[in-house]
């Protein structure tokens, strides 16, 4: 077994130059019929796109015995980097040379269970089990890759083989078995452009029936599908024909209306010729006489020459259609899994080839519509010429609907099985038609992705748009527990149960953020803001928030945010208790250790609070006697601090100026002027995709933005006069 799964385009293991690590991936299976234990509707396996769940035959527990030596060691290190994908094959390696068979299947039931998508390691298994005799193990390996991969052809076609390697083919169900497999796999995956392998095998097999019919019906159906071997499927067709009697390999329908249509076409011919020699023919000799139920060699030929011109024409229109995507198929080097990032050549061939086959959806829509509009505006043509003129167009259109779109999805999502944006652009397009399958595919999404928090979020806000709030929940809370410590995450998970109406739940939630974050000083304040808010906006108790605030200053004196709330808290409340509240937050900031202009602006406010609501004019005077020594102690080093500042916005903004031109105000050099802080920047709410909000600034980071209240203070000083 190679060291590292890097499987090759005919599925089998090449070793690759770099390894990067993977995520637990799930595809959509195949409906399993009971009767033959294969997919009876691939189509509406990826439309539905429910998941399936890996459960191989397990091992006896007494049939495992003692496990080879370095296994444990091996499983434990494989276990403890889930997503260190050489720590896995190296456990598959090692189980395969010790030859132990129970610990080659443990290690590839939890392998596969993990990267589901290395169709190599399932044919792998499957092999494993048929050498041990297990042909119904083997035969359900091969059913549960085909639930994770739908779209491998290379792991249909060896089931296929396992099936005509191991049935009974004198039993007459054997047959009916390997055809429904054959339905199966041509329908699942037999619109991939690199199918012709399992067509030719299709064909080939209902050749070896002896049921003619049946090889042209095959040969029908893949003579319009845009694949890369596109010409030998039509070569196959004609050797057909010229080998065979047409009655025998046509369908009677269509045998019976090329035959009329020859006859009408032969007896015109004669009556022309006999025309041009100026005798009618005799009635009844229109045509030479031949033996009742028979055809003259003439008629034969007209017969074959009708069916390839029918053909000809589907070939046509499709050898037009392979050429359209062959330089797009030309970029992709790698249709199949692997933990190794693409290159970005691939990447945005992937992205083309999508662009194009949606606006050839949308164009072929368009001119739908038209001819529709145009047979109703047609009251010259006769319903029967117009019914024909509709078949001649079915038989020559290649396949271009929304089932193709979806496959070609699918198809990219197998290679770019680890990228955001792909799985995005799937659910963009599901969004319009159908919202189970656009659920499916978050699932299918968030298992590829497990540790991608944008991906979760977006889940997360679909499942409670669409109403589902405990999935949400779920969802959130799952995120929360794999990416601990990620901001955003509980913000979002107290938002919810706070929409729900469960303000208990949300108060929790940011209570144990709180607790959790002491060792961190900002986070700590930040959580500690959020709960303050909630107990004073939504639970109405300001003694419990005025608490939050407070023990949050005990651990981080310096953060201005938290004066600046606690103030605004106290400023809010009841006059009658916020005066000396007030005096305190202003009294308390100023002995902090915070920045010059942070206690000029908590000066201010408290100045500007005492103006408006004092009683006394002395009260309101000695605040301002205050203010104005703060502002003769600080306003010098606050403005060496500003203009340092503002040396940094103009590099900042000649390097990246704004479109409109506009520039930011210029801060006040007047020491009496009022003092502002300008607001945050706003942010970009369509930035985060999904809609919900801006937390790009917390995300992630060590400092989290300016989440204290914007400073709209812009105050008169000069209403005073100086003292």
């Amino acid at each position: 077994m190679a060291t590292e799964c890097e499987t090759s385009g005919n599925g089998e293991l090449v070793e690759p130059s770099a390894m990067e690590t993977a995520n637990v991936p799930t595809l959509p299976p195949p409906g399993m019929s009971d009767e033959n234990g294969c997919a009876h509707s691939a189509t509406e396996a990826f439309a539905q796109g429910d998941t399936a769940s890996f459960s191989p035959p397990q091992a006896k527990e007494d049939e495992e015995g003692d496990l080879p030596a370095d296994f444990e060691r091996l499983w434990n290190a494989a276990h403890d980097n889930a997503h260190d994908f050489t720590s896995w094959t190296d456990l598959l390696q090692y189980c395969e040379q010790e030859g132990h068979s129970v610990a080659s299947q443990r290690a590839l039931m939890a392998f596969l269970g993990r990267y589901p998508l290395c169709y190599g390691y399932w044919k792998k298994f499957a092999d494993m089990e048929r050498r041990a005799g297990n042909n119904d193990k083997a035969a359900e390996v091969c059913i549960q890759g085909l639930q994770s991969i739908p779209l491998s052809v290379d792991l249909w076609i060896h089931y296929i083989n396992l099936l005509l390697g191991t049935l009974d083919m004198n039993l007459p169900e054997s047959p009916t078995r390997i055809r429904s497999v054959f339905e199966d796999a041509v329908v699942a995956s037999g619109l991939d452009f690199h199918s012709d392998r399992l067509w030719d095998l299709y064909v080939e097999w209902e050749k070896e029936q002896g049921n003619l019919r049946n090889v042209t019906a095959v040969l029908d159906r893949v003579l319009k599908l845009p694949t890369q071997n596109y010409s030998t499927h039509y070569d196959k067709f004609k050797a057909l024909l010229s080998g065979n009697e047409p009655k025998e390999m046509l369908s009677l329908e269509e045998y019976e209306e090329v035959r009329a249509l020859c006859r009408e076409t032969q007896k015109a011919e004669r009556a022309d010729q006999a025309k041009e020699k100026g005798k009618e023919m005799p009635p009844g000799e229109e045509e030479p006489a031949t033996p009742e139920g028979t055809d003259s060699v003439e008629l034969m030929q007209r017969i074959r020459d009708q069916v390839l011109s029918r053909r000809e024409k589907i070939y046509q229109e499709n050898e037009n259609e392979v050429r359209k995507r062959w330089n797009f198929e030309d970029t992709i080097k790698r249709p199949y899994f692997h933990v190794k990032p693409l290159d970005q050549i691939q990447l945005r061939g992937w992205h083309a080839y999508l662009d194009w086959e949606l606006a050839e959806l949308n164009k072929d829509a368009d001119n739908k519509d038209s001819e529709t509009d145009a047979d109703a505006k047609d009251d010259t043509e006769s319903p029967e010429a117009t019914a024909q003129t509709r078949r001649g167009m079915e038989e020559c259109e290649v396949a271009r609907d929304d089932h193709r779109v979806r496959f070609l999805f699918e198809r990219c999502l197998i290679a770019c099985a680890l990228y955001e944006e792909f799985w995005t652009r799937y659910i963009q397009y599901l969004e319009t038609r159908s919202v189970d399958q656009v659920r499916v595919v978050y699932k299918r999404a968030c298992l590829h992705l497990p540790s991608n928090p944008n991906l979760h979020m977006r889940r997360a806000t679909f499942e409670e748009r669409h109403g589902d709030l405990a999935e949400a929940r779920r969802v959130l809370e799952a995120l929360d527990k794999n990416r601990p410590g990620l901001v955003v995450v509980r913000v979002r998970r107290a938002a919810l149960e706070r929409r729900a109406g469960q303000l208990e739940r949300s108060e929790a939630l940011l209570q144990e953020a709180v607790s959790q974050s002491k060792e961190k000083p900002t986070l700590h304040a930040f959580f500690s803001i959020k709960l303050a808010r909630l107990l004073l906006k939504l639970g109405g108790n300001p003694g419990r928030a005025r608490s939050v605030l407070q023990e949050a200053l005990e651990i981080s004196p310096s953060n201005d945010k938290l004066h600046l709330n606690l103030l605004e808290l106290e400023v809010s409340s009841e006059l009658c208790s916020s005066a000396e509240a007030v005096q305190e937050c202003v009294t308390r900031a100023l002995a902090a250790p915070l920045a010059p202009h942070a206690k000029i602006l908590l000066s201010q406010r408290g100045l500007q609070f005492v103006e408006e609501y004092s009683n006394s004019i002395q009260s309101v005077l000695s605040f301002y006697e205050d203010h104005q020594k703060l502002l003769k102690e600080l306003g010098g080093i606050k403005r060496e601090a500003e203009n340092k500042d503002e040396g940094r916005e103009k590099v900042a903004k000649s390097e990246d100026a704004p479109a409109d031109g506009a520039s930011a105000e210029a801060p006040p050099t007047d020491p009496q002027a009022p003092v502002t802080v300008p607001p945050p920047p706003t942010m970009d709410m369509s930035a985060q995709s999904g809609g919900y909000g801006g937390y790009s600034n917390w995300y992630q980071q060590p400092q989290y933005g300016n989440y204290g209240y914007q400073n709209t203070w812009n105050y008169n000083q000069g209403y005073y006069p100086p003292s």
